[in-house]
């Protein structure tokens, strides 16, 4: 049984219910085909444990739009596809298995499937995949990717350049722009969406919203380059993948993380821990804000005489 069948079966076996105490005490035919109904839909459900699946509301509104009537199937083809590619890299990223190229992990297991629509304008009901671990599964790091774009929709809005600095550190860059792809199309559209999941729930205003929040998130808007440094690294955190490098002339430490191209982050502290050394780190920066440090590469790890 799918959530969706679960969740029509629940809300039939509340309607009868309510049917069933509204009848008077001589509708005895009446009665008699509520009660059978009721207990068929309770044998069902008896026989079907209440799944723990959680479901996306994707809205939109704008020109491809017709209230509450219908969407253009063009539009919401391409534009489920982009949000889908996006919640599959957030993913990803989150079970720390993205790098900046190739193809996206566990893309298939961890696609969004369409159960229903949603009225709020015109949308989209999305099922997650549901949690593995039989008797106590483990929360979905769908889930988590949901959140995650729901908070960078809502952080591209109306929050500060160092707050989309820290998730796009967060989910990693990759999977940032499989985010601005979803808005930069929806923005070529004139259309505009919201998101509702569990307790939280963000909406662009307008569409003029949605542009400068598509703008911040572009990645002419987030600086990448990579530059050699020189000094000491001071040290890695292997599990947490995140360095210290102390720059050469009392210039300061710069904090980083390792990419998770990089299979054993602790050959760091084996091989070059306080070691005058350069390094080519990948710097991105969103808009004015501090700029992030990942090393992608041990290759060009350079030993030199200080």
């Amino acid at each position: 049984m799918t959530a969706q069948d679960q969740t029509h079966l629940l809300a039939e076996q509340k309607f009868l219910n309510e049917q069933l105490s509204k009848i008077g005490p001589n509708a005895f035919l009446t009665r008699a085909s509520l009660e059978s109904r009721i207990k068929k839909v309770n044998e069902v459900l008896a026989r079907s444990p209440r799944q723990s699946i959680e479901t996306a509301k994707l809205t939109f509104r704008g020109s491809p739009v017709f209230g509450s009537h219908g969407i253009t199937a063009d539009f919401a083809s391409k534009a489920t596809s982009f949000f889908s590619d996006a919640v599959a890299t957030v993913t990803a990223s989150i079970n720390e298995s993205l790098s900046y190229m190739g193809p996206i992990p566990d893309r298939l297991t961890n696609q969004l499937l369409i159960t229903n629509t949603a009225i709020g304008s015109f949308g989209f009901e999305f099922e997650l995949p549901k949690p593995q671990g039989g008797l106590f599964p483990q929360r979905s790091k769908v889930e988590d990717a949901v959140f995650k774009v729901q908070e960078l929709f809502r952080l591209a809005a109306i929050g500060g350049d160092d707050e989309i600095n820290e998730i796009v550190q967060d989910i990693h860059p990759r999977a940032v722009r499989k985010v601005a792809e979803f808005l930069d199309y929806l923005s070529q559209q004139n259309a505009w969406c919201g998101l509702e999941f569990k307790d939280r729930s963000f909406k662009f205003h307008d569409i003029d919203q949605l542009k400068h929040s598509a703008e911040r998130i572009r990645e002419d808007n987030i600086l990448q380059s990579s530059q050699i440094f020189t000094g000491e690294f001071q040290g890695v955190l292997p599990t947490g993948r995140v360095f210290e490098f102390k720059l050469s002339g009392d210039e300061g430490i710069i904090k980083g993380k390792v990419d998770i191209s990089i299979l054993n982050p602790d050959v760091i502290n084996t091989t070059w821990l306080h070691r005058p050394v350069k390094v080519n780190l990948n710097v991105f920066q969103v808009g004015q804000s501090k700029p992030r440090y990942t090393l992608l590469s041990l290759d060009k790890i350079e030993v030199f005489n200080s």
